[in-house]
């Protein structure tokens, strides 16, 4: 029948021709994720993240003798399996048919990226704000940050909480499609979003604690991290200057960002603060004296407007990527 042919023609040039080209899986992959976890999202990643941390421990324990060196060849015994399992995997499926690689893509980004992951801090402590409960708010900024918040008035509360949002947004979201969508145009598949997600996990794990244990074991962690942060983190400090306020959001990356004690971390808080027109850092209470921080950002003081604010602020930047991802897409297919 004439209408089974058309349908069986539009079967066919969907795996072949655009699930082969990688732009386009990207793209689609990207949207069916956030699509996903936003109508299914993810209970809990507890049972993963219990999984990754006895990963983790065994080779803290195998070699850990307190060496620099050490953390070096626990780090790469670590991760190098993990990512060449995560492309053959990818290969392997790719072979079979591209849609089943998509597929295995989608999972790949449903496990690594997303807002449910920390939205729910966020919109509890919004609207426990918006109706007046500030010591709700403290607590769940606590639970969010692992510091006592018990000091705070409205507006570090505020403050405190779009500082943490636009961190969070960057390494559970934009940090993650970065190098995602690098090692698809190199033909490794998802591979990107895993070596992110676990480099960060491992700075959290050995790079930045402070067990005694640990000692010169993560350096090595810590330096790896910061080496692959260092572009995702620029792009997406970029992007909230093109779809916020450019010229403050400029202004604070070249003048504010090293002054805060973590300058990769400056630059974002910076940047964000310029592009949504909002003073982040200051001094807060903590421990009944002023804790000292660099003022960053620009404007007026924080309050529940500008939490919303920044999910715009958010929420553009990803359309702003996925609309810069299907342009791509269109001059690939079209060349």
């Amino acid at each position: 029948m004439p209408g089974c042919e058309w349908r069986r023609s539009v079967l066919s040039f969907v795996p072949n021709d655009l699930l082969c080209c990688p732009d386009a899986m990207s793209l689609l992959a990207l949207i069916t994720a956030l699509l996903l976890e936003q109508l299914r999202p993810l209970s809990s990643r507890k049972y993963l993240y219990g999984g990754l941390s006895e990963y983790a421990d065994f080779f803290q324990r195998q070699f850990n003798a307190g060496a620099h060196s050490h953390g070096r060849v626990a780090w790469l015994l670590a991760i190098l399996p993990l990512l060449m399992l995560i492309a053959a995997l990818y290969w392997m499926l790719f072979g079979m048919h591209p849609i089943i690689a998509w597929a295995f893509n989608v999972l790949v980004l449903y496990l690594t990226m997303g807002f449910r992951q920390f939205s729910h801090y966020f919109t509890g402590i919004h609207k426990a704000l918006l109706d007046g409960r500030l010591d709700e708010a403290r607590s769940k900024l606590a639970r969010w940050r692992g510091i006592s918040s018990h000091e705070l008035n409205a507006e570090e509360v505020a403050r405190l909480t779009i500082e943490e949002a636009l961190l969070a947004s960057h390494r559970h979201v934009f940090g993650v499609i970065v190098w995602f969508v690098i090692t698809m145009l190199i033909g490794l598949g998802p591979t990107g979003a895993v070596l992110y997600r676990f480099v960060l996990f491992l700075n959290t794990r050995w790079g930045e604690t402070d067990d005694d244990e640990i000692g010169r074991f993560g350096e090595f962690a810590h330096q790896a991290f910061h080496i692959l942060e260092w572009l995702p983190l620029r792009m997406t400090a970029m992007t909230f200057a093109i779809v916020g306020n450019f010229e403050d959001t400029i202004h604070c990356w070249r003048t504010q960002a090293a002054s805060w004690p973590d300058r990769e971390d400056g630059l974002l808080l910076a940047s964000g603060g310029g592009a949504l027109g909002v003073r982040l850092g200051m001094a807060i209470p903590e421990g009944g004296m002023p804790f000292h921080r660099p003022e960053l950002g620009i404007g007026d003081e924080a309050d529940t407007d500008f939490m919303q604010s920044a999910v715009g602020l958010v929420w553009r930047s990803v359309v702003f990527w996925l609309i810069l991802m299907l342009l791509l897409t269109l001059a690939s297919l079209l060349g």
